[in-house]
């Protein structure tokens, strides 16, 4: 958080010949009603006009339907900041934001997601120099590496905003202009530690020995610069009232305290403008200075939401989707997107966002990561090693959303093999097979008629309204755990009911049999549409084992999640596992005293597996 330790006192407010008109904004979705900056009337968010929802791309999975007069499900994902490449923090928040995204599309909603690159500042121009590059092919070369990686990852994202685009600087510099009518901008000194990493202004009570920022562990550098501040303190009694009054506005309840912590402590006025810094986008009404990274950066939420071929507007891009329904964030830049955030769109008139969740940090074999340690972990190669749907599962899985959550690779491949290849990959396989060998892979029965007064299509149906919970309240590790307990619920239904005895005792057990894997193959369907958004590429694979093709897949919605899809006569595609195990290679070195683990993933079309019958 900024704070002004020595700000001088003959600052002269700045105030624009035209005062801001108080714009009341009506919707009838909107539950979070705030007060404007310039009366008690509540702004609520703009109601949205009749418009043509579009098909998503199929590689990503992201079908919905053409609707009018819809309001949109608009989640973010931090803007990332390109001083250098990504790494499996900003790839943990995007995975779980794509979960997010691909499970509202499954409601049939319009989703609108967005992730981008933060691409000013100080810090940017300094690693570009380090490298003997321009600020500008700096960021062109590391916001390419966020997309690479993203493709790799499997995440639909609807916009990608960089804050060098021109239409974002529009964007920004009009918010600035309203933020200012409102009088909230002034001009006075600063002075105080600066960290450089942060890009921000640091209280002397929150930094460690010698003045080193508590995230960086860096020295703060002492400035005094004449900038431009942003009346936050105006604010706080506003932000205290707005967070008593929507506990669900910053999640998890945890994270609430804290921002209240901080609101209540005192809320001061921080610098939104650099005279040191040429990167940047320049203040309107001084293009000596450029406008603080932070104070650029958030406008991107809404600036994304422009339409490429129309003239970059405020009101316009806002009239696209804002309010965002939720900001995922890492929980180091709540107090940014907690506080700061909001009482600039109270200044500017402009509505709150819906929930901001902050989670937590990731560590490696219980080591907080960093360079100097030599444990960092890099998501391009967990992907290449592993595949993308196992990155997803465990990290969505394993770590409680919200919470600070650990790898380690030992963890990581057991949890995989186990649940992925094991519980659900076999499950399906050795069912097939079964299909395949005594049905010759048709569906004998419609699955309806399969599991009348059969207590097994109940204990499947608890379970996928138990995950659509999980998912609404952005519980993903435990919606992993549920579909997961599906997956087991059938292997011990295949077990107890046995039917390759049954096949065995001929056509008196056939009927029987013939019931009891298609209740398996009912539960697998489902299986997959309700972990499509955890581990989209295996929920494809298995729908097409299951004899459907990618568009019957994509056009799946969560009520399809009801029993009944397996119809008589369908035919099941030949089996072929879903999922290859990680398996482990060791090797000895000369005196054969020391293990050297080499971790490689089969692919799965040179991977021969046997049908399990018992």
């Amino acid at each position: 958080m900024k704070t002004n330790p020595s700000i001088s006192t003959d600052h002269t407010i700045i105030t624009s010949s035209m005062a801001m008109a108080c714009r009341v904004q009506f919707s009838l979705h909107n539950s979070l009603r705030l007060f404007s900056s310039s009366s008690s009337s509540p702004i609520i968010h703009p109601s949205l006009k009749s418009q043509r929802v579009s098909f998503r791309n199929p590689n990503y999975g992201a079908f919905y339907c053409t609707c009018a007069a819809a309001e949109p499900f608009v989640v973010t994902t931090p803007l990332y900041y390109v001083n250098s490449p990504p790494h499996m923090g900003s790839a943990y928040t995007t995975i779980a934001a794509d979960a997010v995204a691909r499970y509202q599309r499954l409601l049939g909603k319009k989703v609108i997601f967005i992730t981008g690159t933060d691409e000013h500042g100080e810090k940017i121009s300094t690693s570009a120099a380090a490298i003997g590059s321009s600020p500008s092919e700096h960021c062109d070369f590391i916001s390419q590496a966020y997309k690479a990686l993203w493709t790799e990852l499997g995440i639909s994202y609807d916009k990608f905003i960089r804050t060098t685009d021109p239409n974002h600087e529009v964007i920004v510099k009009e918010f600035y202009s309203k933020v200012l009518a409102s009088g909230d901008i002034y001009r006075a000194d600063y002075e105080g530690l600066y960290c450089v990493n942060c890009e921000e202004y640091k209280d002397e009570k929150e930094l460690l020995e010698n003045n080193c920022c508590p995230m960086h562990l860096k020295p703060c550098v002492h400035r005094k610069e004449d900038n431009y501040f942003f009346a936050l303190s105006k604010y706080q009694k506003r932000l205290e009232q707005i967070l008593a009054e929507n506990p669900d506005f910053v999640q998890p309840s945890y994270r609430l305290n804290e921002v209240q912590g901080w609101v209540k402590s005192g809320l001061k006025d921080f610098s939104i403008s650099r005279a040191s810094v040429s990167w940047g986008i320049p203040v309107p009404n001084d293009p000596k200075q450029t406008i603080y990274v932070w104070f650029d950066a958030l406008l991107g939420y809404i600036s994304a939401l422009s339409e490429d071929k129309q003239q970059p507007n405020l009101q316009t891009a806002i009239s696209f989707g804002w309010p965002a329904s939720l900001h995922l964030i890492g929980k180091d830049i709540l107090r940014f997107h907690a506080v700061y955030w909001p009482a600039m769109l109270m200044s500017a008139g402009v509505s709150l966002p819906k929930k901001v969740f902050g989670h937590g940090f990731l560590t490696k074999d219980g080591l907080k990561m960093g360079k100097s340690l030599g444990n960092t972990l890099e998501p391009t190669d967990l992907v290449n090693r592993f595949g993308a749907d196992a990155v997803r599962y465990f990290f969505l899985k394993e770590v409680e959303f919200g919470n600070d959550g650990d790898y380690s690779e030992d963890r990581f491949i057991n949890i995989i093999n186990a649940n992925l290849a094991n519980t659900i990959g076999n499950l399906l396989n050795r069912t097939l097979g079964l299909l395949r060998k005594n049905c010759q892979s048709t569906i004998a029965i419609d699955s309806t008629i399969a599991a009348e007064q059969n207590a097994f299509k109940g204990t499947v149906e608890n379970l996928v309204e138990k995950a659509r919970h999980h998912y609404e309240n952005l519980e993903l590790s435990s919606a992993c755990e549920t579909v997961l307990e599906i997956g087991n619920a059938g292997n011990v239904y295949i077990n107890q009911k046995a039917p390759w005895s049954l096949f065995k005792q001929g056509e008196s057990g056939f009927e029987t049999a013939s019931k009891d894997l298609v209740n398996v193959l009912e539960a697998t369907r489902i299986m997959a549409i309700a972990i499509s958004p955890v581990t989209p590429s295996l929920a494809l694979r298995i729908y097409t084992q299951l004899g459907y093709s990618e568009d019957q897949f994509y056009a799946v919605t969560w009520s399809d999640t009801r029993w009944g899809g397996l119809k008589h006569g369908h035919i099941t595609a030949q089996p072929q596992p879903v999922f290859a195990r990680i398996e482990l290679e060791t090797e000895l070195n000369d005196d054969d005293t020391i293990e050297t683990k080499k971790v490689s993933k089969k692919k799965e079309k040179h991977k021969t597996q046997k049908v399990v019958e018992a």
